[in-house]
């Protein structure tokens, strides 16, 4: 099986933490060239010290609120290199009630998530085409098959970002670019701690006792580390999965209830 990602280049979105900085990991360490992108110069300058491979790594920085921003530095950076590899990843809108969220969130989201998405994909296409070969993936989640409690907005917006991209794989899969969508389950990152105590506040409980539950909806009774979602985004930015296109992977430890 061909895993090989080397002479490829990556662009990988939110990647100073959490699964997006493992997913630079994971494609570093199978030869690529990773290219990181996030909003805090700082952060994205200790995350590429963390990838330990030869590869001449580098960082963009531009803020997923500001669509215009993403666009720029994108734009700059295609115009002298090629990009392979497309990882859609960045912060999850904040948790609560869709009954009481406010127009304004589900625009914030829409523009956070979709609108950069589709800024980036548009700006990369080309360059793969050229070379034929492309891996577009979208870090998104498991509320794309079923929505998940106190998480209106995201779930929302999830479903959306979901939609597009299978539209986009029927578009570009006879260009040999594909297009799938990763679905975290409970992973251990911040997001996933600040819905626990959000969680935790609204029900006046301790923190440990919503973490407990949670793990008891999942059949292997864990979180999922961030290297397990960044495992299954790897390979699917990998020759071996070039006739992987257009799906959405749970990688959730069996907690979706539906195949």
């Amino acid at each position: 099986m061909n895993l090989s990602l080397t002479g490829k280049t990556a662009i990988i979105c939110g990647s100073t933490q959490g699964i997006g900085l493992a997913c630079a990991v994971e494609l570093a360490n199978l030869g690529a060239r990773c290219i990181l992108m996030s909003r805090n110069e700082e952060s994205l300058i200790e995350a590429i010290q963390q990838l330990d491979t030869p590869q001449l790594h580098d960082y963009l920085v531009a803020d997923f609120n500001k669509p215009d921003e993403v666009r720029t530095a994108m734009e700059n950076f295609i115009q002298k290199n090629q990009v392979h590899i497309l990882i859609n990843n960045t912060g999850g809108p904040a948790a609560g009630a869709i009954a009481e969220a406010t127009e304004e969130a589900f625009l914030h989201a829409f523009n956070q998530h979709l609108i950069c998405n589709h800024i980036l994909t548009k700006a990369v296409t080309p360059s793969m085409k050229n070379a034929g070969y492309g891996r577009i993936i979208n870090i998104i989640s498991t509320s794309v098959k079923i929505p998940l409690k106190n998480l209106g907005v995201s779930n929302t917006i999830r479903g959306a970002v979901a939609s597009w991209s299978k539209t986009m794989a029927n578009e570009l899969g006879k260009f040999n670019i594909t297009v799938n969508n990763v679905l975290p389950g409970f992973t251990k990152t911040n997001r996933l701690e600040n819905l626990v105590l959000h969680i935790a506040r609204d029900r006046h409980i301790a923190s440990a006792d919503i973490e407990k539950e949670m793990m008891e909806e999942v059949p292997m009774q864990r979180f999922a580390e961030a290297s397990e979602v960044a495992a299954v985004a790897a390979f699917l930015a990998s020759p071996a999965a070039s006739y992987v296109n257009g799906v959405s992977i749970a990688v959730d430890g069996g907690r979706t209830g539906s195949l």
